[in-house]
């Protein structure tokens, strides 16, 4: 466990930019505290700074912005993640002892693992695995089913920052993790698809994303006997709360 506790803070109030407000929990771990943020998103795509070098992105994300789908940019890298009801997120912010290359694995182990024990304890079993034509695809999504039909249920990322130089140590290598998850719990698989091949075309990035790729927890669960007493959002977020303290950190 660890001995010392995330502490969970408040999301920024809807209508605003989530990704401002995520960033900024790196200012609190360079205080020296491990911070948390559990927060949903309006309907919205979220999409890495690489997407600017494609020439019709500013025109895809004024068009998209018009219709009541703003076009957010991360820090991290990755690729297009769709955002809206239905789909949870959790950031982490703290602060580690060694430098990206030798933790940036473990950095994205501990948060499998974070929502992979949520998941358990709901009667739903995942691992990390790429998933060949979901969105965002990377090494370490968390997936549901047999490997060779594996749904991508979770995402992660990761953004580094070198911590301050009152935190540093004689080695100088002292470093500020933000890490985050993007858990879909009960969304519209196709409508977030479909929103996001939309804006893919419009950028003629030539992505394309299959929605039989991706699962959500709802669907997951459609077999797993157990008591609903609490909307099933609320169920995810308090099992993400119980399993991040019961799992160490990387440092």
């Amino acid at each position: 466990m660890n001995t010392t506790p995330f502490v969970f803070v408040e999301s920024a109030p809807a209508g605003t930019d989530p990704l401002q407000d995520e960033i900024k929990l790196l200012d609190v771990a360079a205080q020296g505290r491990r911070v948390a943020q559990l927060w949903e998103a309006p309907v919205s795509l979220v999409v890495p700074r690489s997407y600017l070098r494609y020439p019709g992105f500013e025109t895809a994300r004024a068009t998209f912005a018009q219709r009541g789908c703003p076009v957010w940019l991360r820090m991290s890298g990755g690729g297009l993640v769709p955002q809206g009801p239905g789909i949870v997120n959790l950031s982490l912010a703290y602060a580690v002892t060694r430098p990206p290359g030798a933790l940036s694995e473990a950095v994205y182990l501990h948060l499998c693992e974070v929502i992979g024990s949520a998941l358990r304890s709901l009667g739903v079993a995942t691992h990390w695995q790429s998933v060949d034509g979901s969105f965002c695809d990377g090494r370490f999504n968390l997936a549901w089913g047999p490997a060779e039909q594996a749904r991508k249920i979770a995402g992660t990322a990761q953004y580094w920052r070198r911590a301050p130089a009152s935190m540093q140590t004689d080695d100088n290598q002292r470093h500020l993790v933000l890490a985050h998850a993007v858990l879909v719990v009960s969304a519209d698989i196709e409508e977030i698809n479909q929103r996001a091949n939309a804006f893919e075309n419009e950028t003629g990035s030539g992505r394309h994303y299959d929605a039989r790729k991706v699962v959500s927890v709802q669907e997951a669960m459609r077999d797993v006997a157990i008591v609903r007493d609490e909307s099933l959002m609320s169920m995810v977020s308090h099992a993400l709360k119980e399993s991040l303290d019961g799992i160490a950190l990387p440092q």
